[in-house]
């Protein structure tokens, strides 16, 4: 079986919304892309870092989800990356209010030896040379390479590091405002055209509430986000997505475009039952029944019929 290697942070968030705030809750997007990715039952690991007051039953229950964490370093003394943000009503902006690098200021990726030669490689958000470093650890070249990335990354003096790791990816995910910042182009077609000069043969860019677009060559596919009632938490949303995209394609070991098309579905379906709740509960907690029903509504939203003349 396949096996994914996951690259990112596992922190702390304190979150306000219009809904309510927590106080220190488990967050960082490893965690997210993690606790996604083990609903297809594959073998993953997360590589990442936190302090000594990480609780030892997040830790738990992420190798509950059959997730290995033995390359989470602990480090004694050392104290777990925290943010904390606070979301506009529209839940599309939000200010940072705090942020503390801690223990992953100095943070140097070991990749661990059983997960060298991973089929694919997952690269949440984090500098971009601490992504590169684990592509050099590989000792299989990966049948897929998947980076996510923010804007903080592409201003100076990243930029440039930025381009290095993405030039040795093979798919890129990034929301719209940062395909726009990244390339230089306002329309998003005109937009991925640019990044995947860059190196990326797949570019898959992010609406929120309004779906996702996957890019390949001429080839467009666009799906849409499902329509939720509420929505109490969007912290998480994107790596949710990139661990269902990531997980499928693992699951599945079929890397085609056709393929990707399934694996924004399931991705999008998974970051559906992330912004219900805040932080990671409901990734915690989802049953296979709910995430089958659920992706039978996304069939029904986007299926019809037509007649061409």
């Amino acid at each position: 079986m396949s096996k994914l290697l996951i690259v990112g942070t596992v922190a702390f968030d304190a979150i306000q919304t219009p809904f309510g705030k927590t106080d220190k809750i488990l967050g960082g997007a490893a965690t997210y892309i993690g606790l996604s990715a083990s609903n297809f039952n594959i073998p993953s690991a997360i590589v990442s870092v936190v302090g000594e007051d990480f609780p030892e039953e997040y830790l738990k229950m992420l190798k509950d989800k059959n997730i290995d964490t033995s390359a989470i370093e602990v480090v004694k003394g050392g104290k777990t990356f925290f943010w904390s943000g606070r979301y506009h009503n529209d839940l599309n902006s939000r200010d940072s209010l705090d942020t503390q690098l801690n223990v992953l200021a100095d943070f140097n990726p070991v990749v661990p030896e059983n997960y060298k030669d991973a089929e694919i490689v997952m690269l949440g958000n984090l500098h971009p040379l601490v992504q590169l470093s684990v592509l050099e650890q590989m000792t299989t070249k990966p049948k897929l390479v998947v980076l996510d990335t923010m804007n903080f990354w592409m201003e100076e003096p990243f930029m440039n590091d930025l381009k290095k790791i993405i030039a040795k990816v093979d798919v890129i995910t990034i929301n719209d405002e940062e395909a726009r910042q990244l390339s230089g182009e306002y329309s998003l077609v005109k937009a991925a055209r640019v990044i995947e000069e860059m190196g990326p043969k797949y570019i898959v860019i992010k609406k929120g509430e309004h779906g996702a677009l996957l890019f390949h060559e001429d080839q467009i596919f666009f799906a849409p986000a499902l329509p939720l009632e509420e929505v109490f938490d969007p912290t998480g949303a994107g790596d949710t997505f990139a661990g269902g995209f990531s997980g499928y394609l693992t699951k599945s070991q079929d890397i085609s475009f056709e393929n990707m098309k399934i694996a924004i579905i399931h991705g999008s379906n998974l970051a559906s039952f992330c912004v219900e709740k805040f932080g990671t509960e409901r990734m915690e907690n989802l049953d296979k029944a709910e995430v089958q029903k659920r992706l039978q509504e996304f069939k029904e939203l986007t299926q019809f019929e037509i007649e061409l003349a």
